[in-house]
Parts: C-alpha cells; sequence; structure tokens
C-alpha cells in the first residue's frame, strides 16, 4: 500500500528512538502501533477513505501517525498548524474540507464531521487512481492564498531510496513542504526527530545541546535571529554537523558571519515550492549562495532569466488559480536567478522585484549593504509607488540598540551612497521599533506606508 516502505522502516528500526515530543521519547515500534490504531479507526470507524481531510495539529507522535493513517486510507489531506488561526476558515472553504482532525496540546485526538461535499477535477483524478492527495496553501501574504493540489504518491517516491539519517531538529512548519519533507526523510531512514513549539534561538540552541542536534534546516531569518540572541554561546552546539537553509533569499554578509561562528558545520542551500517538492541541492562551498539544482525526477531550465522546473512530483495543480505551467509542461517558479554552468544564483521573487525608473532591482542586494552597517539587526527593502517616478525603494531598519533615528538614518543615507548606484538608494527609511517576520519565520513585508 501506499505507506507500506515507512511502516517497514518502523519494524526495521523498531527499538531505536524515533522522535521526542515534550520531553518524552517514542521508538519506532510506538509509532508502530499508534499508526495502526489510528489506520483501522479511519477505516472502519469513520470510514473516511478517500475524504478531503483537514488534519489540524503541530508535529506530534499522534499527528506524524495520523498523516500516515491518512495516506494508507488514500485521504486527501490539508495540514492546518494549530497555532495559526490566520486563514484558517478560508483554507478550509476552499478545499472544501468534508473532516477534520485535530490534536491538542496534550496529543489528544479528535474527528468531526464538516458536513461538507468535496467536488473537483482534481479531486478526481486522484480518487480515480486510488491515489492519497496532498493540498498545501501559499502564505497568501500576497492574496488569496493558492491551493496546490499535489498526487502525495508521487511526492512519497524519492523518500524510497535510502539515504543518510541524522538527529535533526523539525524547525519548519506542519503545514509546510519542508517540515514534512524533513519528518519523510527522517523517518524513513531511521534517524531521530525532535519536535518542539518553542522555535525562539534560545530554546532551539537548549534542543541542541540536550539532544546532540546533527542537522538543523532553518530560515535566514531564523539564522539571522539566532546570530543577533547570540544564544549559541549558551550551549554546547557542537553536535551540529549541517544547517540547511531556504524558502527566502540568504543574505552574503549573514552566511558569511555563521561561517564564522560555526567554522564546522556545512551550510546548505537548499529549494522548494509548495508546487514541486524539495529539489536535491548542492552549494558551491560553505559561503557560496551558487547551488546546483535538481536530482531525481527533476530537470530544470531558464527562459528570460526565470527558473523552470519539470518534475514527477509538481502538483497536479490549484484548486482557485490556473494552471502554472508551460504548453510543454514546465512549471514556472517564478524566481529570477543567474547561471554559471551547472549552478544557480536565486535573486529573488519575480513578484519583489522592484522596477526604479526603468531598472530591475533586487531587494536582497540593498537590504545586505544595510546589515554591514554596525548596529543595524534587520532590514526590508521593497517598493512604493510613485507619482513622479513610478517607484521609489523604501527601506524598513531595525536597530539592535536605541540610538538618535535621524542621525542613524543619515548614516543609513551616507553608508548606502557609497555602496550603491545612485537608484538603488533607499529613497524612503524608516525606523522600526522590532524585527518583523511571519510565522514561517520569513520576513514581513510591510503592507502598509509606516512612519
Amino acid at each position: 500500500m501506499h505507506a507500506d516502505f515507512l511502516t517497514d522502516a518502523f519494524e526495521k528500526y523498531s527499538g531505536s528512538p524515533a522522535l521526542v515530543w515534550n520531553g518524552r521519547s517514542y521508538d519506532y515500534k510506538t509509532l508502530l502501533e499508534i499508526f495502526n490504531k489510528r489506520s483501522s479507526e479511519i477505516k472502519s470507524v469513520y470510514n473516511l477513505r478517500g475524504k478531503v481531510t483537514a488534519l489540524k495539529s503541530d508535529f506530534s507522535p499522534e499527528s506524524v501517525c495520523l498523516m500516515l493513517a491518512l495516506i494508507e486510507n488514500e485521504c486527501i489531506t490539508v495540514p492546518l498548524n494549530r497555532n495559526s488561526k490566520e486563514n484558517e476558515n478560508k483554507i478550509s472553504d476552499i478545499a472544501m474540507c468534508e473532516w477534520l482532525i485535530e490534536t491538542d496540546e496534550n496529543d489528544n485526538v479528535s474527528y468531526k464531521d464538516l458536513e461538507n461535499t468535496a467536488s473537483h477535477i482534481l479531486y478526481d483524478s486522484l480518487k480515480e487512481k486510488n491515489h492519497p492527495g496532498l493540498v498545501l496553501f501559499s502564505s497568501g501574504t500576497s492574496g488569496i492564498p493558492k491551493a496546490a493540489v499535489h498526487d502525495f504518491t508521487n511526492l512519497l517516491e524519492k523518500f524510497k531510496t535510502q539515504r543518510t539519517a541524522f538527529y535533526t531538529l523539525n524547525f519548519l512548519l506542519f503545514d509546510h513542504w519542508g517540515g514534512l519533507n524533513t519528518m519523510f526523510h527522517t523517518l524513513s531512514n531511521g534517524g531521530l526527530l525532535v519536535f518542539t513549539n518553542d522555535r525562539t534561538p534560545e530554546n532551539v540552541c537548549s534542543l541542541i545541546e540536550k539532544h546532540k542536534i546533527e542537522l538543523l534546516p532553518a530560515s535566514p531569518t531564523f539564522l539571522n535571529l539566532l546570530l543577533l540572541s547570540e544564544a549559541y554561546k549558551k550551549s554546547d552546539l557542537s553536535s551540529l554537523k549541517i544547517i540547511s537553509y531556504g524558502t527566502e533569499p540568504m543574505l552574503p554578509g549573514t552566511l558569511k558571519r555563521l561561517n564564522n561562528i560555526f567554522p564546522g558545520v556545512k551550510f546548505r542551500q537548499t529549494y522548494g515550492l509548495i508546487e514541486i517538492g524539495v529539489m536535491r541541492s548542492s552549494s558551491l562551498s560553505n559561503d557560496s549562495l551558487w547551488v546546483k539544482l535538481g536530482g531525481e525526477g527533476y530537470t530544470t531550465r531558464v527562459v528570460d532569466n526565470i527558473l523552470q522546473v519539470k518534475s514527477s512530483s509538481s502538483i497536479l495543480g490549484y484548486l482557485n488559480y490556473p494552471s502554472p505551467f508551460t504548453e510543454d509542461g514546465w512549471f514556472i517558479t517564478e524566481d529570477y536567478v543567474e547561471t554559471d554552468g551547472e549552478y544557480f544564483r536565486i535573486l529573488g521573487r519575480k513578484t519583489d522585484l522592484m522596477n526604479i525608473g526603468g531598472e530591475k532591482v533586487y531587494p536582497a542586494e540593498i537590504e545586505d549593504v544595510l546589515k554591514e552597517l554596525e548596529n543595524v539587526a534587520e532590514a526590508i527593502v521593497y517598493s512604493e509607488p510613485n507619482s513622479i517616478t513610478g517607484n521609489i525603494i523604501c527601506a524598513e531598519v531595525t536597530m539592535i540598540k536605541d540610538a538618535d533615528k535621524n542621525e542613524f538614518k543619515s548614516k543609513i543615507r551616507k553608508h548606502c551612497r557609497e555602496r550603491l548606484e545612485n537608484f538603488k538608494v533607499p529613497s524612503r527609511i524608516i525606523i522600526s521599533d522590532k524585527i518583523d517576520y511571519t510565522e514561517r519565520f520569513k520576513k514581513k513585508k510591510p503592507v502598509n506606508n509606516r512612519s
């Protein structure tokens, strides 16, 4: 069946620790018992085979086993982050969820019939093949979130190849493919997952020391917060072998500082989207943002500087948006890239690209220059409409220590004029009181003018 390779792994590693949740360790044998119980319950008690089912949880023993049980019963799973209320009702409506399975903070499980009937051509295609499905949503920060429908069978195929497993902190979220990718990879290879609801730098460092974590998948925004907090000085992080980063552009200066602080750690840039899954990647070097992308089931090409991907694990389509594929079947990522032989450098999303007087400007370039300044904790660069020039560049800067704001703005302008072409110098500078980031630990772009 669809989850056999995972349950086979649970049997193979039966006596080994599988995950740590709320300070308690669970071995693979226990996970297999929970899975068997939930799979039987879903099939025989609630008769959910093939149903569109929202699974509202965070990572836990029950949520892992419920996810696998839904796969085994050919359900179409819609993961929801229990700790987030943002867009929850909208997501459930768009996905036409028929059932809700929820775990609480104590990992108790409840089932609820939503008294809804889902109908969509993409769902029909899954049911015709008797395949499980997965519906993932974009962040929706720039409008209605996109509902991407996957054939779960295709997504799981890559996890059947045995690879090295690590003691891993599952930092990325339950409703995020990065988090699920980490979960499936680790469990299919007999590794250990450590779950936490507290993703502060201090707690993350404490967990790395306590559980001898070897792999930390994180976002550049979190890694910047880690540097600012200096929490790494208070815990023994010598067990760390790999820090992987993705989901948003990494600033060269931040990567350089990370390499200086963690000289023995391998830094690995990852690339993944809800529409294609996570591609295998290989960074040119530890301090380089050039990365080789591809692996089994993936091919790439660049058209008009935009990366396109063809993959066996690409989505079937969106529930609520037009097809994102070219006529010959390539997914348009909307990411601008530079190429150098087999390597790519990802410059940013098409939606983030700023047009200033006809010149293309990438926010990350200016953000990196801003962060060169002493006392800059974080910088977010974006554009705003202007009646004269079309658009102007705005920079929202957070200070590490309080200082005179007007003097600091003058210092920023002087530094930018020395380091950037005139059209790249921010016209508007805002000093923010705190670093603003999303619940997925990505930079949060301002949506309204702020002074």
